[in-house]
């Protein structure tokens, strides 16, 4: 079978600098700040971050949008997946009776499940050593793949599920194995993407390896600040990202208005460490995904680099991306506005990307004032720029040394 071209049909997201497309949009262009103080952590000891991108949604808020028997099994990770998802859809024109027929899937990830369900149940099994007081459904709040199973369920999905749980490339893997589900007809529809709520648990973990970012905690508008020379580590975020892909047939032949195309997808392993970067993998996934997409270096106008503001990761990043695509290519980490939201990044930056696309313009690299000279010397976006660009790479990198790399074009190339 001759590969297919693959389509999106379909955003939603829920960041925090937004939870509708165009606000987002909005918020990017205007260079918006979504990290906040986190006073409420004062309570754990030892804890130095007190900085965090939290969403404008109440967990609350959320499940009563819902009938109660679809979200008894959702912790807040799965509840703002489903709030992505179903925005999803409702740009893509499909209704759930449309994604049931067994040639829709669902790739979805984060990085664990519910951290607060998880605390909740942890809490009470191993300090009461009782079960009182505890849930047949706690444990599907926390399950690993507890996206994937709980969207399937909400939106009666019969076809392929592709849980990844995958640190920071969760959202991207699962956008890239949704795209190859449809390139190689396995699927016709895929909802895919990443979520993660926000917890101390997760802030706690990169504290410890000091990674967070301490030195702004009475002035949050000043962090995260990838590739700065004052940076001093990333900002914990939580949010959701989805994208609805086709076939670019299937799509066409329902009317449907095409957002943009997955052009190529690199994914692969270091090998080496399970926290350190490496730039070789780096480059690697990168030139994984040129191949895939069938194009040379100078297509690409924009690139959205991880850049989560960490001392080794953004210098390691930075070489990388000079290696394969030269100084000239116009770039930026919009980890800037959110904050680093872990599981969702990829998705929610893929959506970001889509929205440049869409409205003209290339966001910037806040906090951006002062290139670390260990860092490549690239063209780095350090204000909103208008422009329109048609090929944007999305890059991404996790804990054991997983890479990914999305190529994303704009709706017009499909007219032909």
């Amino acid at each position: 079978m001759k590969p297919r071209r693959v389509v999106i049909t379909g955003a939603g997201v829920a960041s925090p600098i937004g939870c509708e497309l165009d606000a987002v949009s909005e918020a990017l262009q205007a260079g918006a700040c979504g990290i906040r103080a986190m006073p409420e952590w004062d309570r754990i000891d030892e804890l130095r971050t007190r900085l965090a991108g939290a969403v404008d949604q109440d967990d609350r808020a959320l499940r009563r949008r819902y009938p109660r028997k679809k979200v008894r099994s959702m912790g807040r990770v799965a509840l703002l997946a489903t709030f992505a998802s179903e925005r999803a859809l409702a740009t893509a024109g499909l209704e759930p009776a449309d994604v049931q027929s067994g040639r829709a899937g669902i790739a979805y990830g984060s990085t664990s499940g519910s951290s607060a369900a998880l605390e909740a149940f942890c809490g009470k099994l191993f300090t009461r050593y009782s079960l009182n007081q505890l849930s047949s459904t706690d444990y599907l709040k926390f399950m690993s793949h507890t996206c994937a199973a709980n969207l399937a369920q909400f939106f009666g999905l019969r076809g392929r599920v592709i849980p990844t749980c995958s640190a920071c490339t969760s959202g991207s893997q699962a956008i890239g194995y949704a795209y190859e589900a449809i390139k190689y007809g396995l699927q016709d529809i895929m909802i895919a993407g990443g979520a993660e709520e926000l917890h101390f648990a997760s802030a706690a973990t990169f504290d410890l390896m000091y990674a967070t970012s301490t030195r702004f905690n009475d002035q949050p508008e000043r962090s995260p600040r990838p590739f700065d020379a004052q940076r001093d580590g990333l900002v914990v975020g939580e949010g959701a990202g989805t994208l609805v892909l086709e076939s670019l047939e299937g799509a066409r032949a329902r009317g449907a208005t095409i957002l943009g195309e997955v052009l190529g997808f690199g994914t692969n392993c270091d090998g080496q460490h399970v926290t350190a970067p490496a730039e070789p993998g780096m480059r690697g996934a990168m030139q994984l995904a040129l191949e895939d997409a069938a194009l040379t270096p100078d297509a690409i106008d924009y690139v959205s680099a991880h850049g989560t503001a960490t001392d080794i990761g953004d210098v390691a990043e930075s070489h990388a991306t000079a290696a394969v695509l030269g100084l000239e290519t116009p770039i930026a980490s919009t980890k800037s506005y959110t904050g680093h939201t872990l599981g969702a990044c990829g998705a929610i930056e893929a959506v970001f990307c889509l929205l440049m696309m869409r409205d003209g313009f290339l966001a910037a690299n806040r906090n951006l004032e002062q290139l670390d000279p260990r860092c490549a010397p690239l063209s780095y976006v350090r204000e909103t720029l208008a422009a329109t660009p048609t090929r944007v790479m999305n890059n991404n990198f996790a804990f054991g040394g997983v890479n990914t790399s999305l190529i994303l074009g704009a709706p017009a190339q499909t007219r032909s």
